[in-house]
């Protein structure tokens, strides 16, 4: 449904008086699914909008090809804004019009007629539940209520992939559940879903595969669970009062011990093949060497992992 070949993108802006070339986009290679969840999970300047914005006809490639619901990105963009939806990371509502208006208008827009974009309409409020709430003006809606209005008029057209970008950011836990619901409802009617994000539970919890891009280069890609076996083994994390690299000379060259890192905050990250195992391991050298032990800690390999594998810092941090 998605296919990019080396897409890049470059922006010239001035630095200290002087004008400076960004890279924001570093030749980019996807290949996207039919009614896939997939996800594009960074830091804030990663490039994740601006791949999204490519992708979407909102500005132009400075190189590489892309073709988006079987039609060439560069050649026919106009076919291409027919068959997809998107949704901004600000949104695109007006706060004085109520969200019937809102669709209504949106379906008019799509070249519906009146009585058509007012049956589709509602149709769409009954889907994403926002029946009863169809006559309130945006403006006095709930932060969740008003991301669903924003999907309502992404997909009101019936495209064939629709583009969220950071669909859920600053919404409260309730109202990111409300859409993760929608956007998993979406893909069990067949829609491609192409989503940016920087929550590693949202990449978790919806993606069926996500690419980890970061200076505007994909480091990961993959299913989130085939991507956090490739970290492999288990996660052990060590807080040492300040001795993180007295500590690290004393477990270095363990047989239990697969890496490790010193973490920016002090204190030290393990990778291991069996954590149940190596903590007592741990904690015998440790003790035996006189280090001072301030916390220990077990978890299973994450998405931050597989990024701060992938980079050398964590993503959270970043």
């Amino acid at each position: 449904m998605i296919e990019t070949v080396g897409l890049r993108k470059s922006f010239r802006t001035r630095s200290r008086g002087r004008s400076v070339v960004v890279e924001a986009v570093r030749g980019v290679d996807l290949a996207i699914a039919e009614g896939e969840v997939f996800g594009f999970l960074g830091p804030n300047g990663a490039g994740k909008t601006t791949t999204l914005r490519m992708l979407a006809t909102l500005i132009e490639p400075d190189g590489g090809r892309a073709v988006v619901a079987g039609v060439d990105l560069r050649a026919d963009p106009a076919e291409v804004r027919r068959r997809i939806g998107y949704v901004a990371q600000g949104g695109g509502t007006w706060e004085d019009a109520t969200a019937g208006e809102e669709l209504v208008m949106q379906g008019r827009m799509h070249g519906l007629s009146k009585v058509e974009s007012v049956r589709v309409a509602g149709q769409v409020a009954l889907a994403f539940g926002l029946a009863d709430f169809a006559e309130r003006r945006c403006k006095t809606l709930s932060g969740g209520q008003r991301r669903r209005v924003d999907i309502a008029l992404g997909v009101i057209h019936r495209p064939r992939v629709l583009f969220l970008d950071e669909p859920t950011a600053g919404l409260d836990p309730a109202s990111r559940a409300q859409v993760w619901a929608e956007v998993r409802r979406l893909r069990a009617e067949g829609m491609t879903v192409f989503l940016t994000t920087h929550y590693l539970e949202e990449a978790d919890a919806l993606c069926d595969r996500i690419a980890i891009i970061d200076q505007g280069s994909i480091v990961a890609l993959g299913a989130p669970d085939d991507l956090k076996r490739e970290v492999s083994g288990d996660v052990v994390t060590v807080g040492v009062n300040g001795t993180a690299p007295e500590a690290a000379k004393v477990l270095e060259g363990q047989p239990y011990l697969r890496r490790m890192e010193l973490r920016t905050e002090g204190g030290l990250r393990l990778y291991v093949d069996q954590g149940a195992s190596a903590i007592p391991l741990i904690l015998r050298a440790l003790d035996g060497c006189g280090v001072e032990l301030d916390a220990i800690e077990l978890h299973r390999p994450s998405l931050d992992d597989v990024f701060l594998a992938k980079t050398g810092r964590s993503l959270t941090e970043s």
